[in-house]
């Protein structure tokens, strides 16, 4: 396998529009439209040659939102300040932001889809 292994990530959502508010709220930017043959996408912002992956908020038929295993954490320059515009945004917060030692900080919140997301930053 190789190093930093996630290539794209997908959350999926019941309610295309207000999962896309939320989104856009919290991390103060724009989703663009994905054409998939039979899917709602909408996706985050993208460029190839960066570090990270990229991924879309999805409504499928048949795939449910929430209780889902997987954990997606969103890079932040500190966690806090996204965290503090989920509860305005529709989401909760499940754990605020607390230390995880030298890998810095998390915060744990639940989406308007009943999605958990991860916050990362390392102040």
């Amino acid at each position: 396998m190789k190093p930093n292994p996630v290539g794209w990530f997908e959350i999926y959502v019941q309610d295309m529009a207000r999962a896309q508010r939320f989104y856009e709220a919290v991390f103060q930017t724009t989703l663009e439209t994905l054409e998939a043959n039979g899917l709602e996408m909408r996706a985050f912002k993208m460029e190839r040659d960066l570090w990270g992956a990229a991924g879309a908020l999805v409504k499928m038929e048949g795939v449910c939102s929430g209780g889902n295993s997987t954990l997606v954490y969103f890079s932040c320059e500190d966690c806090a300040t996204e965290a503090g515009r989920v509860i305005a945004a529709g989401g909760q917060i499940a754990r605020p932001k607390f230390s995880i030692g030298q890998y810095g900080f998390i915060a744990l919140a639940l989406d308007t889809e009943g999605n958990m997301i991860g916050l990362h930053s390392m102040q």
